[in-house]
């Protein structure tokens, strides 16, 4: 089966921006999200082809390999998209985990030697106050881990790797044709050099086995929508004596019914009485620490916009925090006693507006004059 077009993953256009690919894959990782469809096969692979696509076109050299020879270009030194060190299993704990290839994928290597565990990535949704205040949180990582029975060898226990009968030890396996010698990687050992003849029962000589680990996770607060968090270290298990991977933990902030943010400030909208407006009140605003009281001076008109210092989100990467700030607007009443009403015309009789023709339209007068 063909691969579909990552700009028709993601639906943008070919000349998208940085930030219009960022923003279409925010949208549609959220709407595919394994935690948000659990069991539902067809969002998975939906979940993987969105990944996919997000990890070349993000990437300027891998994007424009792609523009000019399409997938075949992603093979040609820019990364390769084969789970290589991550086996199956995407097929076995979902798509919130995958590779994160920087590299060109497999290297040949001519001889056994150390080499670095591939980096994983945990998609976490947290909520809008989990990203004010701060959060620590513990995720469970599948990972391929070094084998507790042979300690990484893959030989069984008493037991050692041998040197590979065929290269000597080499890794590669030379070829003569004429004047040419050709060099290639050797199919006993697969270019590490050596062998085992007696696997590990445990891990079957490979050397890893699958572990699922509980890892805490510390998100500080004033982290944005799409941050990337690195945890060193917590990645797969490298291969002949290499490093450890690290774990990349990116965060989804969720939307808030009341707050909306804009970089460490936040905005709100509270509604108003006519009589609040004219005549000045002291009102409480919902902030996200709790409530606090706020003046309304009078004459305040709709859509006016009061400061809160010192009440939005704390900076990310200096100390402070940035400001709420509240949209006040003035509400129009919908029943009126007729007393009510009364009043409102002896009000729009002192302010010298012609009462004979208010009747129906009272209530839009004031609408108008509200929002005008």
């Amino acid at each position: 089966m063909s691969k579909k077009d990552y700009y028709e993953v993601l639906g943008v256009e070919k000349n998208a921006s940085e930030d219009e690919i960022k923003k279409a894959y925010r949208k549609l990782a959220m709407k595919y999200h394994p935690d948000r469809n659990q069991g539902n096969k067809e969002a998975e692979v939906k979940f993987k082809e969105i990944n996919e696509a997000h990890e070349v076109l993000r990437d300027p050299k891998k994007r424009a390999a792609y523009d000019q020879f399409g997938y075949d270009g992603l093979n040609q030194g820019t990364g390769s998209y084969t789970n290589a060190d991550f086996g199956d299993l995407g097929d076995i704990f979902g798509d919130v985990f995958e590779n994160i290839f920087t590299g060109g994928g497999r290297r040949q290597q001519a001889k056994r030697g150390p080499r670095r565990g591939a980096d994983l990535r945990y998609n976490m949704e947290i909520t809008f106050k989990e990203a004010a205040f701060g959060v620590k949180k513990q995720i469970k990582v599948p990972r391929l881990e070094h084998c507790d029975v042979c300690k990484g060898t893959g030989a069984k226990k008493g037991s050692a790797p041998k040197t590979c009968p065929v290269c000597q030890g080499s890794g590669q396996v030379r070829q003569s044709q004429g004047f040419f010698s050709i060099s290639r990687t050797c199919g006993n050992c697969h270019g590490s050099g050596q062998v085992i003849t007696n696997p590990c029962s445990k891990c079957s000589g490979k050397g890893k086995i699958r572990k699922v680990r509980k890892i805490s996770t510390e998100i500080p607060g004033g982290v944005n929508d799409g941050s990337r968090l690195r945890v060193v270290g917590e990645g797969e298990a490298g291969d002949y004596g290499g490093p450890s991977g690290d774990l990349y933990v990116v965060i989804f902030v969720q939307a808030d019914d009341y707050f909306e943010r804009h970089g460490s400030d936040i905005l709100c909208e509270v509604p108003i009485s006519f009589a609040q407006a004219a005549l000045g009140a002291e009102i409480e605003v919902k902030t996200l620490e709790g409530h606090v009281k706020m003046k309304i001076p009078p004459g305040t008109q709709t859509h006016t916009i009061f400061r809160l210092k010192g009440k939005g989100f704390p900076h990310l990467h200096h100390p402070g925090k940035g400001d709420q700030h509240v949209r006040v607007i003035v509400t129009t009443p919908t029943k009126l006693s007729e007393k009510q009403r009364n009043h409102i015309k002896e009000f729009a009789e002192l302010s010298g507006e012609d009462t004979s023709t208010m009747g129906k339209t009272l209530l839009k007068r004031f609408k108008d004059a509200i929002s005008g």
